[in-house]
């Protein structure tokens, strides 16, 4: 019998992209729910395994060679699990390395952004004292709304983001790019992004992973005490 993979997780974006993958990879897991607004990220012992104190996490009892291995960095545990289990990361190596591209580019593009965005047009208004700035909100705003007009057009002549093959990369940037609502932006000029929106949420795969303990969801994101824990005033 396989061991279970340990994932420290929390219901976010980058939480998302594991708990998919691993239903779509059909990968047994043990769930270990890191509470980021309770201050569970700086534990000693959960940094021993992710010293950036950022879930998500996973620890692999059966890694490379059966020995244990702990990974960090959501992009990182795709690739791994990608290589792992040999699926959705590419049937040939053009298609890995277009794989590869998209993922990095919502490692350093989309994720950040849209993260940001959310931040400065959602919660930094309701801190205290309150922090409502505009320019901050324009510059998320704006940047979200090209990285998404950058999607529509590559999903303009690809049924997914790195061709006509699931993969990876939609696993990581379906859960930034389906909250486009919250980080004020709009479909209407997007049908291609729309379209892929609804095809991968449709997998049932996607709506298990989404669904993991999505009750946890937004706790304390608007609590004095987690602001300061997860706005940057402590670690």
């Amino acid at each position: 019998m396989t061991t279970p993979i340990e994932l420290y997780y929390w219901p976010t974006p980058n939480g998302w992209k594991i708990t998919i993958a691993l239903e779509e990879m059909e990968l047994s897991y043990k769930l270990h729910l890191v509470n980021i607004g309770r201050g569970d990220q700086f534990d000693p012992e959960f940094l021993k395994i992710a010293p950036n104190n950022r879930m998500p996490a996973i620890i692999d009892p059966e890694g490379p060679d059966g020995a244990p291995v702990s990974i960090f960095e959501s992009g990182a545990i795709l690739q791994y699990l990608a290589r792992k289990t040999g699926l959705f990361g590419g049937p040939t190596e053009r298609d890995r390395i277009a794989v590869d591209q998209w993922l990095m580019w919502q490692m350093g593009g989309l994720g950040p952004m849209a993260g940001q965005a959310h931040h400065f047009l959602k919660y930094a208004p309701t801190m205290d004292p309150p922090q409502d700035l505009p320019y901050a909100k324009d510059r998320y705003r704006n940047e979200t709304a090209r990285l998404l007009r950058v999607l529509d057009t590559q999903l303009a002549d690809n049924d997914y983001v790195a061709g006509d093959f699931y993969s990876i990369a939609d696993m990581a940037i379906w859960p930034w790019a389906s909250l486009w609502e919250g980080q004020e932006q709009t479909l209407e000029d997007k049908p291609n992004l729309a379209r892929w929106l609804d095809l991968v949420a449709a997998r049932p795969a996607v709506q298990r992973g989404r669904a993991v303990a999505e009750e946890s969801r937004g706790a304390g994101a608007t609590d004095r005490e987690a602001q300061k824990i997860l706005f940057g005033q402590k670690g």
